[in-house]
């Protein structure tokens, strides 16, 4: 299986959409269905 690899840029931008996410009060695990990552990728980064 291959795995994407996401640069510092997209990266950043994927955890703001996470913390907008959850200001707005979604889940982390709804958050990281919608933008398509796993949540061990999430905490991960």
């Amino acid at each position: 299986m291959k795995t994407k690899t996401y640069s510092t840029e997209q990266i950043v931008r994927l955890l703001r959409q996470v913390e907008a996410g959850q200001a707005e009060g979604k889940s982390i695990e709804e958050m990281c269905r919608t933008l398509g990552i796993g949540e061990t990728t999430l905490h991960r980064w």
